[in-house]
């Protein structure tokens, strides 16, 4: 696999055969077991966008596998700010790094990057475009929840314009048989582009500003922040924050095995009181962050995750 941009670049069975893989190295993830898979190999982590949870995931994945880590750091700090262009940076991260993971601003630019580079791109969010590795520990919480991908109903809420990880985590889904109900503000609605390819390709899709109404009958909730910085205009921002706030009164009639998601970090989308809820899997989710690009660093560099991982602690 040359690199994963979007999750057009992985087939279904190869979403599954890296979600088995990453439950097979959750007690490498958590430490317990030293699993030194991808010793000797570098990767660069470039973030030209602010970044907590992708960026230290990747860090902490390659890390576990006895990998080690280069960071391109503040781009203020880079030569970025010296006009170098993202071609010539990637040239020569390309030649410092076995594999790079890249946030950038601009939509396209995962895409850019690795028709510059020899080396595979991971994709850590392309401005309002694609966020494949989140997509893919998403569907990994997902699956620990429910033992299962296809069937479910999924309620995405939130900021659905500019929100890539629902942008990917809806194609994935529907990929699974899944039906989506898409809870916005109607200036936040979901592309049209977007759920019109989503029916094209025979999704159930339910569009609705009522999320509270939608909760019911759903196996997963999946929250999202209304995000300032993708907004031109501040008064539009202000007509849409604060759209939802979900707390645990608001989750009294679901199911019992419903979970409500989020890709972090949140403003006041969820309250607090929602945290100590069987119902909550947020921060499992950000953990889960780490087991999956441990699977997919494993897979893009072509290295086999052993069947069965035995060893002690460290």
């Amino acid at each position: 696999m040359a690199g994963l941009i979007t999750m057009d670049d992985l087939t279904n069975e190869q979403i599954l055969s890296i979600l088995d893989d990453a439950e097979r190295l959750l007690p490498v993830a958590r430490g317990e077991i030293y699993l030194p898979l991808l010793q000797g190999r570098i990767l660069g982590n470039l973030f030209f966008e602010p970044s907590t949870r992708t960026r230290m995931s990747f860090e902490t994945a390659m890390k576990r596998l006895g990998g080690d880590v280069v960071n391109l750091g503040d781009v203020k700090t880079s030569s970025v700010v010296k006009g170098e262009t993202l071609f010539d940076t990637i040239q020569m991260v390309d030649g410092y790094t076995d594999i790079i993971a890249m946030r950038h601003p601009r939509q396209g630019a995962a895409q850019y990057a690795q028709d510059s580079a020899r080396v595979p791109i991971l994709n850590g969010g392309d401005g309002a475009g694609h966020h494949p590795t989140q997509t893919m520990l998403d569907l990994f919480t997902i699956k620990q929840a429910h033992g299962r991908l296809d069937g479910l109903k999924v309620v995405l809420a939130g900021d659905l314009r500019y929100g890539r990880t629902v942008h990917s985590l809806s194609h994935a889904l529907v990929r699974f048989g899944c039906e989506l109900i898409f809870a916005s503000p109607n200036l936040l609605r979901m592309p049209e582009e977007i759920v019109s390819d989503l029916r094209s390709h025979g999704a159930d899709v339910t569009e609705t500003e009522d999320l509270y109404g939608s909760m019911a009958d759903a196996d997963v909730i999946y929250m999202t922040r209304i995000q300032k910085e993708r907004f031109a205009d501040e008064d539009e921002y202000a007509r849409c924050a604060g759209a939802y706030k979900l707390h645990a009164r608001d989750l009294s009639e679901v199911k019992q095995d419903m979970i409500v998601m989020h890709p972090l970090p949140r403003v006041d989308e969820i309250d607090p009181s929602v945290d100590t809820t069987r119902h909550a899997r947020y921060f499992e989710q950000a953990f889960n962050g780490v087991v999956a690009r441990m699977a997919l660093l494993c897979s893009l560099l072509g290295v086999s995750v052993p069947a069965k991982i035995e060893g002690g602690a460290l």
